[in-house]
């Protein structure tokens, strides 16, 4: 797709003037994400697809900005084990695995596997924590947020790649609208990530107040991080909408050193990003000294602009992920032969397509019975992915794809 159009969408600035109207009702920590959220959408050009930028569209990514930490509130140890590493990244601990933050792997398990390799070489140096503050074994982790962040790119990607396909061979107004759903399902939980991202306590170990050496004086107080997230602009009226929204530039293509980031390179944009926050961690604690975060007086709120423009930051760097994923979108060439398959066939809108969701043949040791049992048992749907025999199937059958691969740059 050509780069036009580039106008911010007057739909999404709407929206956002929706939401100023609703905000004080609601907690700031989920609000200050859906101010992140309701911005991205606003810098999107007015020819990105129309049905992200319907106020239906708006509300519901809004509302799902604040999904990844209503996942955080469930008791279960599986799903906080695998959601809470994906909001924060200790940078300072990456230097105690040997690791540089600017050449971390693109891979989410080949840093784990380093991670836990380097502690069983250094017992001495990685004590273990406190097993009764790491139930979900997640303290040793370091933090995910940059993978999360570009593995939810890739899923953005993803679907614009098998939306197109629906929509330009043939597939069916069911299949066409859960792909734009899944769309807006993904855009609005992507957008808590990067909205982490710009919380400078989200990138360092002083997350709840300086820890180590502190020659400087600088708070160590837990409650810190909640101030930030949310206290401070409780206390001081909320973020200044109309000034953010006119300091927004049109979504562009994500950038990496100043030159557009190719799409095997966003995991290095995501990291870039990161690391530029994470260098405002000491002025945010020297600010919060000097009495700018107490929202008391006009030094009070001085701290305003400081958390203002980060919020900023975020919002212009989620819609050039957002705005990326779109251009960057891949033909869905698997899916694109599934469908003209079924064109050819008319008939398979009653008969199930098999139960292909990858160009690979199953391994002997993964095979999978395609069979149809004679008889229409639960047993038997669920085993073969296919419909009972003597029951017409209503809708066509879903067409699965592989994902793309891509080598990662060194």
């Amino acid at each position: 797709m050509l780069h036009q159009n580039r106008t911010l969408s007057s739909v999404a600035a709407g929206l956002t003037g929706l939401w100023l109207a609703t905000t004080h009702a609601l907690a700031w920590d989920y609000a200050v994400h859906r101010v992140v959220n309701q911005l991205a959408l606003a810098s999107l050009p007015t020819n990105f697809p129309a049905f992200v930028r319907t106020p239906a569209a708006g509300e519901r990514i809004a509302f799902l900005s604040g999904e990844p930490d209503r996942w955080r509130n469930t008791p279960d140890l599986p799903l906080k084990h695998l959601n809470n590493p994906d909001h924060y990244l200790d940078v300072e601990e990456l230097e105690l695995y040997g690791l540089k933050p600017e050449s971390l792997p693109v891979f989410r398990y080949d840093f784990v596997a380093h991670l836990a390799i380097t502690r069983k070489a250094s017992p001495e140096r990685f004590p273990a924590p406190d097993a009764s503050q790491d139930a979900d074994h997640t303290r040793q982790l370091v933090g995910m947020l940059p993978w999360g962040l570009t593995e939810y790119y890739g899923k953005l990607k993803s679907a614009f790649s098998y939306l197109k396909a629906f929509e330009e061979d043939g597939g069916t107004p069911e299949e066409i609208a859960n792909a734009q759903a899944n769309i807006i399902y993904i855009m609005g939980v992507m957008g808590h990530l990067a909205g982490d991202a710009s919380q400078p306590l989200h990138t360092t170990r002083h997350h709840h107040g300086w820890v180590g050496d502190n020659p400087n004086g600088y708070s160590t107080s837990r409650g810190i991080h909640a101030w930030i997230d949310a206290g401070y602009f409780e206390k001081t009226g909320g973020p200044d909408l109309p000034r953010l929204r006119s300091a927004l530039r049109p979504a562009q293509l994500a950038t990496l050193n100043g030159r557009t980031a190719r799409p095997e390179e966003i995991f290095h944009a995501c990291m870039a990003f990161l690391l530029e926050q994470h260098r405002q961690v000491e002025p945010l604690y020297q600010m919060e000294k000097a009495g700018a975060f107490s929202g008391v007086g006009p030094k009070g709120l001085e701290g305003r602009a400081f958390l203002e423009n980060q919020l900023l930051k975020s919002a212009q760097f989620l819609g050039d992920l957002w705005f990326s994923a779109w251009q960057q979108a891949p033909p869905d060439k698997f899916l694109k032969g599934e469908l003209a398959k079924r064109k050819a066939r008319p008939q398979q809108a009653q008969t199930p397509l098999p139960n292909s969701g990858s160009q690979q043949q199953p391994s002997a040791s993964r095979s999978v019975d395609m069979s149809v049992s004679p008889g229409p048992t639960a047993r038997s749907r669920a085993d073969t992915g296919s419909q009972p025999v003597g029951i017409p199937d209503p809708f066509p059958s879903p067409v699965a794809h592989t994902a793309e691969a891509f080598t990662p740059t060194p």
